[in-house]
């Protein structure tokens, strides 16, 4: 009975200093966060939350445009 524990034991030692040379290695091989392209963020004019542009409402003044977090910035916005 003995025998069993140990080589679960050892099964076990294994496994964990393979999860962890694993994910070292994955780590050195994938890209970081700073090497992927940034998205340029835009701020709501009306509560300051910064949107994506391709996801924010937009209104325009004349040739510029402004990005919003929500219907209700937008209108509130326009109201002034």
């Amino acid at each position: 009975m003995g025998w069993i524990l140990r080589v679960i034991l050892i099964i076990i030692v294994v496994r964990a200093l393979w999860r962890l040379v694993y994910g070292i290695a994955q780590g050195l091989s994938t890209p970081s966060i700073t090497e992927r392209p940034a998205v340029g963020l835009q701020r709501d004019p009306v509560c300051g939350t910064f949107v994506v542009p391709s996801r924010a409402l937009t209104a325009r003044s004349g040739e510029e445009v402004r990005f919003f977090c929500s219907e209700r910035c937008r209108q509130a916005w326009s109201r002034k």
